[in-house]
């Protein structure tokens, strides 16, 4: 059995640097990488691209990532709660691709299947159509978009084993599965790494050959981006 574990998130990210593109999993604060994104702080790479849902907020997460300037280019569903990557983009301080919720996770699927393009008919007639290649189906319009092209994916799972099988826990699966495997490495960070057949086969999400890295992180704060609670009856 193949074990592709690293003994930290320092060795997990051997190789990065500047210039790179990016996936991080997650959605808001939820589910994210938040140990590889604290790694990317500490290395201080720049003129990065970051394909990933949202921003989350100003102080955790990839806003972490935006405070220090290191992100040349965010690819995104939307803006979200974080008013500094509102700022960046409103200024021009920061590239801002912004892509159909749906589409992004495609785009992601389809680099992980090995598809270089495909057709939706989510953005045609509106500005996201622009400049791309339309064709018409059934007397429906679609738009082809082309898969991302990523140099690492960081992907956060519950329950990981040595030989890179996950699993997500509730919501915290999100774009997480869709982008193991969509890039040349993946690296995934679990909260509990187990030794290899340790999982039960039928309740694995993704299976180890999506996976080249995987460690088990540590100091998880898991914040709520929005903490709605019912008044006391």
């Amino acid at each position: 059995m193949i074990k592709k574990t690293v003994p930290d998130v320092k060795k997990a990210l051997a190789g990065v640097s500047d210039g790179m593109t990016f996936m991080l999993g997650g959605f808001g604060l939820c589910g994210i990488p938040e140990n590889a994104i604290g790694e990317l702080v500490r290395l201080g790479v720049n003129d990065i691209t970051c394909i990933s849902n949202n921003a989350g907020v100003d102080d955790f997460g990839l806003g972490l990532l935006l405070q220090q300037h290191q992100i040349k280019k965010m690819i995104s569903s939307y803006v979200g709660e974080n008013d500094e990557f509102e700022r960046q983009m409103l200024s021009g301080e920061l590239e801002v691709e912004l892509t159909p919720q749906g589409t992004l996770a495609e785009k992601c699927r389809a680099a992980q299947a090995g598809f270089p393009a495909f057709y939706t008919p989510a953005g045609y007639g509106t500005e996201v159509a622009d400049g791309k290649e339309t064709r018409e189906f059934d007397g429906k319009m679609y738009v082809l978009e082309p898969a991302y092209k990523a140099d690492f994916a960081f992907v956060k799972a519950w329950k990981g084993d040595e030989a890179g099988n996950l699993i997500f826990k509730g919501t915290a699966r999100n774009f997480n599965p869709s982008m193991c495997g969509a890039a040349k490495i993946t690296v995934a960070e679990v909260e509990e790494l187990l030794p290899a057949g340790s999982l039960d086969p039928n309740e694995i999400h993704v299976p180890g050959i999506f996976v080249q890295r995987i460690f088990q992180g540590t100091n998880y704060e898991k914040r709520i981006e929005q903490l709605t609670l019912r008044k006391p009856i």
